[in-house]
């Protein structure tokens, strides 16, 4: 074997660690920030999927009794 063969790479753990430390942790505040985004666009879409039920809905029974 030569030189380069002999030399250990290193473990799976090892680089799963120094890639944690590359990564920039959101502070409390933005977390606190895009939350409440991600709440108040799901609370929206649902009433917007519950607008276009309520309206499909009558425009097929309409659509029906003709």
């Amino acid at each position: 074997m030569s030189e380069a063969e002999k030399v250990r790479k290193p473990g799976r753990l090892s680089r799963v660690k120094a890639e944690f430390k590359k990564i920039i942790w959101p502070d409390k505040k933005t977390v606190g920030k895009e939350a409440a985004a991600v709440a108040i666009v799901s609370v929206l879409l649902g009433l917007l999927i519950a607008l276009l039920d309520i309206v499909l809905r009558y425009g097929v029974d309409f659509l029906i009794s003709l």
